[in-house]
């Protein structure tokens, strides 16, 4: 990897890749709450923001570095709406992407194209034509087996992807839900298939779950969406972004020091993703976060550490963390302050990480209402919705202010006053939950023990050998 300094601060690198080295310009800002509360599992919040420029490259991806499963997980109910669809879509396709098209007529997913014993087919004026006409013809559910859950499409695709090795594998499912019921092994082939492919997920009709959905685009590195209309336009618009992927897969590191105890990164922005942490062989305190699909623009991430702040000083400056992305290192700094002080700086809390967290809460009381709404819990489905009402009005985030509207009657954002309506149609719901967004977060992952040390003479809380002050009841240490 080579690197290049404009003089300015921003560091650019070089990525190797099969047909087109990119050249990336990264920028990394860390924001948090530099004076904290000291104690033995003290949280510590920072917003990383990942700000990506495309330099010196062409603006899309050739086309040949991209391979494409279109998968049809629907029933033969919705067979007019694929025919309208899919033929557009595939007429559509840049020369020299690899693409293969999936059907669900029988107990596993079924090749539609290519036709004969070939697995994948490059795009060009003939395929293109040969495609759109087996499309018309595709294998899609009736009432006899079908694909047992939306494992059986991950496993199809990560065989058929690993004989695919290019700089973009993606798998683009659509489904209706149809396959869902008796799914029983998805979490187990998705940590199988994380690292091997992304995917985006595009519900039709109105009978399917969002939890699996979410589970699959948040595993998987991609988006989950319901197409009501125009699925043609939102096929061809998910391949066009595919091409605007600069850098397929780029490691977020994150080295710790010793007195941190658990960590986690957690993307926030463009879309919700849990990050799974690895740990590198021989540096048990280096953690690498793989994330996908980088394309020019701005990425907002949330990093929590637990520390143990027995064998700290007070007032001191001490470096938490260095987070890495490419050449870009930059540290997580605070201090730990006196517990009895207010912190000399004023109230705790940087404008952008409270934004983050706001934006977090939001989201997450915006879900909580909408399945309270879907299980018929009118009190707790008004508290969360109001919730999020008020959280949207701080914001400006008019958004959820219009998802809110389509279930209740808001008589007062600000104060977080709303009134669920009479009649809601529950076949908006999962749609809308899909919109809202993240499941709730994972656990931090243990990454040491706490350390031994002396105690407070005052207290007998522990102390470290260079600690000036007890972190619990404040007193000078002798």
């Amino acid at each position: 990897m080579a690197k290049h300094d404009d003089g300015e601060g921003a560091v650019t690198y070089d990525m190797s890749s099969p047909i087109r080295p990119p050249h990336l310009g990264i920028q990394l800002h860390v924001d948090l709450d530099r004076d904290l509360r000291p104690h033995r599992s003290a949280k510590i919040e920072a917003h990383l923001r990942v700000d990506v420029t495309a330099t010196g490259a062409a603006a899309e991806l050739p086309a040949v570095e991209l391979a494409v499963i279109i998968a049809l997980d629907v029933a033969e109910t919705h067979r007019a709406a694929v025919r309208r669809a899919l033929p557009a879509a595939l007429r559509a396709l840049p020369d020299g992407i690899s693409f293969a098209v999936l059907g669900s007529g029988g107990p596993e997913p079924a090749r539609c194209y290519p036709l004969g014993g070939a697995e994948w087919a490059v795009a060009d004026q003939n395929h293109r034509r040969r495609a759109a006409f087996a499309a018309g013809a595709v294998p899609l559910h009736r009432d006899g087996p079908r694909p047992a859950g939306y494992a059986a499409w991950a496993a199809k695709a990560r065989a058929l992807l690993a004989a695919r090795p290019l700089s973009v594998r993606h798998l683009l499912l659509i489904t209706d839900g149809s396959s869902a019921p008796g799914e029983t092994r998805l979490q187990e082939e998705l940590d199988a298939c994380a690292g091997q492919f992304t995917c985006d997920v595009l519900a039709v009709g109105a009978d399917w779950s969002p939890d699996p959905l979410l589970a699959l685009a948040e595993r998987l590195h991609g988006t989950a969406e319901f197409v009501d209309d125009g699925l043609s336009s939102a096929i061809t618009g998910a391949i066009r972004r595919l091409r605007r992927v600069h850098a397929p897969q780029l490691p977020i590191e994150v080295t710790v020091r010793p007195a941190v105890r658990q960590v986690s990164l957690n993307e926030k922005a463009p879309r919700p993703h849990r990050l799974g942490g690895l740990r590198r062989r021989g540096r048990p305190h280096l953690w690498s976060f793989p994330t996908y699909q980088w394309e020019p623009g701005s990425r907002d991430y949330l990093l929590t550490l637990v520390a143990d702040a027995d064998a700290d000083p007070l007032e001191t400056d001490l470096q938490f963390a260095m987070v890495s992305v490419g050449d870009v290192h930059v540290p997580v700094t605070a201090r730990w302050h006196h517990p009895e002080r207010p912190p000399p700086h004023g109230p705790a809390g940087s404008g952008t990480l409270r934004g983050l967290k706001t934006t977090t809460l939001m989201r997450d009381a915006l879900r909580k209402g909408l399945i309270a709404v879907r299980h018929d819990q009118g009190d707790a489905a008004e508290r969360h919705l109001g919730q999020a009402a008020r959280l949207a009005a701080r914001l400006g985030t008019q958004w959820v202010l219009d998802e809110i509207d389509e279930v209740a009657v808001i008589e007062d954002a600000v104060a977080g006053r709303v009134r669920l309506r009479p009649a809601v149609d529950t076949d908006t719901l999962a749609p809308m939950l899909l919109r809202a967004g993240s499941r709730p977060g994972g656990t931090l992952t243990d990454i040491a023990g706490a350390l031994p040390g002396p105690r407070c003479g005052h207290c007998d809380t522990p102390a470290g050998s260079e600690a000036r002050y007890c972190i619990k009841c404040g007193e000078k240490l002798l």
